[in-house]
């Protein structure tokens, strides 16, 4: 029996996840399977992958064969490399200390690599927010003083015409007199 570590799809339309699954390399992709070791999310940013490590290497350990995708997930996690520096110690290479000490360091490296992208894209998502509220608060600011020069100009506009209303009412006012005179 072909034993096969591979993903079998869940969730909706376009927002799909996937199990990370133990099965038989017979069984159909979303059909019966032997173990369940996580789930994959490749919706988020990074790809979100949480997994059993111990019983993803017991499988690979006893020849699971991983498909394309999740061979890459593995050796992203570091199932892999656990594996090949297992595989020195079983041959006298090196010692479980020594393997054990290299795969923790390469460990801790790799999850400070994941952070530092996590908060690089924090960071970069909060700089373009604070770069369109600057560019948002321009515009705001250029539409308030056009709309300031307008109601000045408006203003200005009305200031005059009640000066030019009461000379014309005087003008009237001598018009209306002479025009009196002119009857009498």
């Amino acid at each position: 029996m072909a034993v096969k570590i591979r993903l079998a799809r869940r969730g909706r339309k376009k927002a799909a996840t996937y199990d990370i699954v133990v099965a038989d390399a017979r069984a159909p992709r979303d059909g019966r399977f032997i173990e369940k070791l996580g789930t994959y999310n490749p919706n988020t940013n990074p790809a979100t992958i949480n997994y059993d490590g111990d019983r993803a290497f017991y499988w690979v350990m006893n020849g699971a064969q991983p498909t394309e995708t999740v061979r890459a997930m593995l050796a992203y996690r570091g199932v892999l490399l656990r594996r090949h520096l297992q595989l020195g110690v079983t041959k006298g290479a090196l010692t479980q200390e020594v393997a054990d000490q290299r795969y923790q360091q390469w460990l801790s490296d790799k999850d400070a690599k994941i952070e530092a992208k996590k908060t690089g894209l924090v960071d970069t998502k909060a700089e373009a927010r604070a770069t369109a509220l600057a560019a948002e608060t321009k515009v705001k600011e250029a539409r308030a003083a056009a709309l300031a020069k307008k109601q000045a100009d408006a203003l200005a506009a009305a200031t005059p015409a009640p000066a030019a209303e009461g000379e014309a009412t005087e003008g009237s006012t001598e018009t209306a007199e002479t025009s009196a005179e002119a009857g009498a």
